[in-house]
């Protein structure tokens, strides 16, 4: 049984989501809070496995509460938000993981809603947060790479708690890095937003993918929510392609149909890695890489939020090493100067 503490300004939405998720016998709400200081009380008293946290509240807003609460008393937290790039304030405080709020309050869309919300909070109770008590910012030093020998794109997939460590890798990344291009499980809008967000934050152009964008060295292309992503060469040039379709594995964007992508026309000139998330995709896709000769790369159980697509990816032969997310970035930079 996952304890479950709801908090938000909304009693219409308290109401919805208390009522919602106590349909699954494995959930259980412990208590509701209509904002952050009702909610500290509630958290020592009942203890809850899981929060559900509204970004805009009176008081205190979510993103302020989460900045207090993880250091102190880190707890798996799912974000309610409405479409905005606030939710990636969160989840840089320290959530999990995000459901966007609905616009209307129609009865299917309480129900798409609601099944939504019950995975991700079982997912999110399996989540390991302890790392924020000891979290400490990271100086990140950029420096060229020169000279590179035999790697001509990097692939990344990632899903719960992708979006940081997606954040941690390419924040590190030189103008002259191999062009890259990634697949991380989020909603259609917010993968835009992202893509705007890192563009700020980064050396290197990141943009939401596009049919016909080019994989360029300093690029790194984010496949949009609700398509597919892969890759194409024309000539010598090496393109993507967004397609739309079933989705693979439960995705759209799959990381699989990335993976597998490269691996038929980049073959053992690419360099793939799979970052944090929860089931399997991408594990096959990285696997195929590795049989045409590219090199692959898993982030470890300690650092994984999830440690799910990393294992099984491992488990199946797909990962050539297994690293920390702090030394993943190090050995990206000496695989592509050719001196590991």
């Amino acid at each position: 049984m996952i304890k479950v503490l709801i908090i938000d300004d909304s009693l219409f939405m308290r109401e919805l989501l208390k009522k919602g998720l106590d349909e699954d016998p494995n959930l259980m709400v412990v208590g509701t809070a209509a904002d952050p200081y009702e909610a500290k009380e509630k958290i020592i008293k009942y203890r809850p496995d899981v929060l559900t946290l509204d970004i805009e509240m009176p008081k205190m807003d979510g993103i302020t509460f989460l900045h207090k609460l993880m250091p102190q008393y880190p707890l798996p937290v799912v974000m309610l938000s409405s479409v905005t790039a606030k939710v990636f304030e969160a989840l840089n405080a320290g959530a999990i993981d995000f459901i966007e709020k609905p616009t209307t309050d129609n009865r299917l869309t309480a129900e798409s809603l609601l099944k939504e919300l019950r995975v991700k909070i079982k997912i999110a109770s399996t989540a390991d947060v302890s790392h924020w008590k000891s979290r400490k910012k990271r100086q990140v030093k950029i420096q060229k790479l020169g000279n590179t020998k035999g790697i001509d794109l990097i692939a990344i997939g990632a899903s719960t708690g992708g979006t940081e460590a997606i954040s941690d890798v390419i924040k590190t990344f030189p103008a002259d890095i191999p062009g890259t291009v990634i697949v991380q499980h989020m909603p259609p809008v917010f993968t835009g937003l992202y893509a705007d967000r890192m563009n700020k934050e980064c050396v290197v152009e990141v943009k939401e993918a596009k049919t016909g964008d080019l994989v360029l060295p300093g690029r790194v292309l984010i496949a949009p929510g609700g398509y597919h992503l892969q890759i194409k060469k024309s000539g010598a040039s090496v393109m993507v392609e967004v397609i739309n379709g079933g989705k693979v594995n439960g995705h759209k964007p799959s990381v699989d149909v990335l993976f597998n992508s490269v691996a038929k026309h980049i073959g053992g000139n690419a360099l793939g890695v799979i970052l944090t998330g929860m089931g399997s995709d991408g594990a096959r896709g990285l696997l195929a890489m590795r049989k045409a000769g590219a090199r692959t790369l898993g982030q470890d159980r300690e650092s994984s939020v999830v440690y799910g697509m990393p294992k099984v990816a491992k488990d199946i032969g797909g990962v050539e090493r297994e690293l920390p997310l702090q030394h993943i970035p190090s050995v990206i930079f000496a695989i592509v100067r050719g001196k590991r």
